[in-house]
């Protein structure tokens, strides 16, 4: 049995029964932990909550600098898309939390830590995950596999027996579950849950339709040193600055949706809409100017290493030394990407209209018809020559 448990709460209905189901089950005092991310209003109500429910012990954590700054960038550095569209919104988020939390029972001198995440989804492996990586003989509790309730109704009739406030708007059956921070809002479940049905347009929280959207388009210059943007039209910002900026500029021109089926770790497909307008502007913008500081060695081995990456850090194995070791070999090719991009945003499009750098490898007078330059276009007759021996031998 814990001696003391640091929960992962959030405030909402789930957490807060099962901060009830911790304390009446354990016997023991429930420290509850909560990671301001970028999530919005929501936050708000955490720590009445939590005293009302009589948890002595409080952390409520501002760590949207080290989210972007740590977290999103070394994934953005990498150009990371999981199965060619998600930009790890939810994922990336996770090995802070857990790894916060283990700070935090530390701290407290905690010997058990607890997470609201479900049995079906992936969060409970990242979580968990996380929490053995930073510590690896603590004791994990997963109320979702372990405790009697199978229904939303069960929740809350534990939640009125045990004189648990639930918000009016939350008593009825959600319409689908949402998860926010900084760099994105997911939104599955219920009536998301079939693939062939179009998402509502209240669905969105944080992009605009492109009906909505202005007709007057939006242009930036975004500098980058050593692989991370750092500037918006030459304005220095921190990283969760420049993420916050380029949310709200993106989001009312309507960048930044996707609505994909993807493969969860756990074995079974799930529908989401992801909103992630900021990163959506940063990724274009890095491949960009990556596209002329990088040599082609270097930008192709990035591109297949990609897949991996985004692989590992969906799966949870943000502390594996896999990750580790390819966050090595990326950023050892950032101290290039140094430049400014400059881009056009319209209509849910993010358009590259130039970039250019003190590091830049395009050299005009090989391109240009209009130069020789250090290339003999002789030289390419052997060139082909040697390239076709294959050709010619299996094509017999």
């Amino acid at each position: 049995m814990p001696k003391k448990i640091v929960l992962a709460y959030s405030g909402g209905l789930d957490t807060s029964v099962i901060l009830k189901w911790l304390q009446n089950k354990y016997k023991c005092p429930v420290v509850t932990f909560t990671a301001d991310i970028g999530q919005g209003e929501e936050l708000s109500p955490v720590e009445t909550k939590a005293k009302s429910l009589g948890v002595e012990e409080i952390f409520i954590d501002n760590l949207q600098e080290q989210f972007v700054r740590d977290y999103v960038f070394p994934m953005f550095r990498a150009n990371a898309l999981y199965e060619g569209t998600y930009l790890l919104g939810t994922a990336i988020a996770r090995p802070l939390i857990a790894k916060r939390q283990i700070e935090i029972a530390r701290i407290v001198g905690a010997d058990a830590v607890a997470h609201g995440a479900t049995g079906k989804g992936n969060d409970q492996v990242r979580f968990e995950l996380g929490y053995y990586a930073n510590n690896p003989k603590i004791e994990i509790i997963a109320p979702w596999r372990e405790w009697e309730f199978e229904s939303r109704n069960d929740l809350l009739d534990y939640a009125e027996k045990n004189q648990i406030t639930v918000p009016k708007d939350k008593i009825g059956e959600p319409p689908f579950s949402t998860d926010a921070n900084l760099l994105h809002t997911s939104s599955e479940g219920k009536l998301l849950e079939d693939p062939w049905i179009e998402p509502p347009e209240y669905v969105y929280s944080r992009t605009k339709s492109i009906e909505e959207t202005p007709n007057k388009a939006e242009i930036l210059t975004i500098g980058f040193e050593n692989g991370d943007p750092v500037s918006i039209n030459e304005e220095k910002l921190k990283p969760h600055e420049i993420l916050k900026r380029l949310n709200s500029i993106a989001g009312s021109h309507g960048v930044g949706r996707i609505d994909i089926v993807e493969n969860r770790f756990v074995g079974m497909k799930s529908r989401g809409v992801y909103e992630t307008p900021g990163g959506t502007i940063l990724l274009g913008a890095r491949r960009a100017i990556e596209s002329i500081t990088l040599d082609k060695g270097e930008a192709h081995i990035k591109d297949e290493l990609m897949p991996k990456y985004a692989e590992v850090i969906y799966n949870g194995f943000w502390f594996s030394s896999e990750r580790i070791s390819m966050q090595k070999l990326i950023d050892s090719m950032s101290h290039k990407v140094n430049g400014d991009v400059k881009i056009k945003i319209f209509k849910g499009n993010v358009i590259i209209l130039g970039r250019r750098s003190s590091n830049s490898l395009y050299d005009n007078s090989l391109v240009s018809f209009d130069e020789v330059g250090e290339y003999n276009q002789k030289d390419a007759e052997g060139f082909i020559k040697i390239n076709s021996i294959r050709l010619k031998k299996s094509n017999k």
